[in-house]
């Protein structure tokens, strides 16, 4: 099988100390590679140097058997994230704020009314997102990931803000997404359990 994103021997630094070293993975189509480690361990920074938002001090990220450098466009339209920030317009409402999204990067728009009553966001739809609570910050910032047509879900941290109804949502949605062929890296402190070929990587 084709892999669709892999590591290289890659190294990390933040000023003298080196967050991690000779990191490699590999990660195919219907697979979750899961990052674990407690705070500080470099989870994040991993995250966002596999989505080409900050340099490794050396290694290589591989899409589609090239350099994600080499179509930095291609690979970030592939790549859908889910980070502590969601990154909204606060005085938008959510449709508009997904209307946004979908034009700046291809969508299923067609699907948003159903992925707001999956979401439970369906009551909501009229209210600027400051007004919402972080939980449903935290939905809106789902239904983005639903709608983007991107193969690989990158998520930090997912269950953050969610009760135990939205955690239990997401593993859904992410065993789904492996099911019709997609690809997941998430880095999370805590326990996930997911029916899918699961790859790790251990932090410290």
């Amino acid at each position: 099988m084709t892999e669709l994103l892999s590591g290289n021997d890659l190294c990390l630094f933040r000023g003298d100390r080196c967050l991690f070293k000779s990191i490699n993975f590999a990660l195919n189509p219907g697979e979750l590679l899961l990052i674990e480690g407690p705070n500080g361990s470099g989870k994040t920074s991993l995250l966002r140097g596999i989505a080409g938002l900050l340099d490794f001090e050396h290694g290589d990220i591989m899409w589609n058997e090239q350099r994600s450098s080499f179509n930095q466009q291609g690979f970030r339209g592939d790549v859908v994230w889910l980070s502590h920030k969601i990154g909204f317009k606060a005085d938008l409402n959510l449709v508009e704020n997904l209307r946004l999204e979908a034009s700046l990067r291809e969508t299923y728009e067609d699907r948003l009314p159903a992925v707001l009553q999956r979401l439970d966001l369906l009551a909501l739809t009229e209210l600027p997102v400051r007004a919402l609570s972080a939980g449903q910050q935290r939905r809106i910032a789902l239904a983005r990931m639903l709608l983007a047509k991107a193969r690989i879900w990158m998520m930090d941290e997912p269950f953050t803000n969610l009760d135990k109804a939205g955690q239990a949502l997401v593993a859904d949605l992410l065993a789904e997404h492996l099911d019709h062929g997609g690809a997941c890296i998430v880095a999370s402190h805590q326990p996930l359990d997911i029916d899918g070929r699961t790859r790790r990587i251990s932090l410290s």
